[in-house]
């Protein structure tokens, strides 16, 4: 008995020692890039900046790039992704794997046909189509880009859930009376909202972190925060380019963050 208790405690430890040396690993850039943020010099080898600067501050609030509007127009753009390629993946989902529609495996094919084309060509090659069309340099424009790019993920994710889940429930609840709509809601969707956080969040942030795209096909018109950021991280400007990349990633955060609270809302208005 104090073997096993032995043993079971220098599980714990060991555990413990590797959470601790995650958590440092983890947390410690996130802190290294929030210093740089203020930081106005920190040559090597010292171990916290000698100077300090609020310029990036001023730059975030009153700069002329027009952070907020940007930032704004990013979760906008990525918003829309997250949506209409979940809603696209779901329906395709449901179609292949519970109604089991004719070339439903061609279906599947094509929904991982962009992740065989190179970005750079894939890029070039819509451009081109979104002039013609009168889609170029405008939101639409980049949001149907950003949507071919994030399908393939989502329609994975939908569609691994969904033959998960199947439709027997479903069914179940349409002989006891539930029409079609309602069994599906609520019956099938409660089950599937986890799949669906996790094709949105997917959807998200592919779009969230687009760079070259969003160059090609919003023609510098339109602006997101990766568009932004990537100038200031190449010119080497650390303290400009900690304080973009920190709302970058801190907004997305934030996005997930309401993604999953409203997920369990949903959930429990279900249950």
């Amino acid at each position: 008995m104090k073997d096993r208790t032995s043993a079971s405690s220098k599980r714990n430890r060991a555990m413990n020692l590797v959470l601790i040396i995650t958590s440092i690993i983890i947390f410690l850039p996130v802190i290294v890039t929030l210093l740089w943020t203020v930081t106005g010099r920190w040559p090597w080898p010292s171990l916290l900046p000698e100077t300090y600067t609020t310029r990036t501050l001023h730059e975030m609030f009153f700069g002329s790039s027009n952070l907020w509007a940007i930032l704004w127009d990013s979760i906008y753009i990525a918003t829309a992704v997250a949506v209409l390629g979940t809603i696209i993946a779901l329906l395709t989902a449901r179609a292949t794997e519970i109604y089991r529609i004719r070339g439903r495996r061609l279906i599947g094919y094509s929904a991982m046909l962009p992740l065989l084309v190179p970005g750079t060509v894939f890029a070039m090659g819509i451009q081109v189509i979104l002039i013609r069309m009168g889609l170029g340099d405008t939101v639409t424009g980049v949001i149907l880009v950003h949507l071919v790019a994030a399908l393939p993920y989502c329609v994975t994710i939908m569609t691994d859930i969904t033959a998960a889940v199947g439709n027997s429930l479903e069914e179940q609840a349409q002989v006891l009376g539930a029409g079609p709509a309602g069994a599906f809601m609520h019956v099938t969707l409660p089950q599937l909202l986890p799949g669906i956080l996790s094709s949105a969040s997917m959807a998200y942030i592919i779009s969230y972190s687009q760079y070259f795209t969003t160059l090609l096909a919003g023609g510098g018109k339109v602006k997101t925060l990766a568009l932004v950021m990537v100038p200031y991280i190449q010119s080497g400007d650390r303290a400009l380019s900690s304080i973009y990349a920190v709302t970058f990633v801190g907004s997305a955060l934030i996005v997930f963050f309401i993604f999953e609270a409203l997920i369990h809302r949903i959930v429990g208005d279900a249950k």
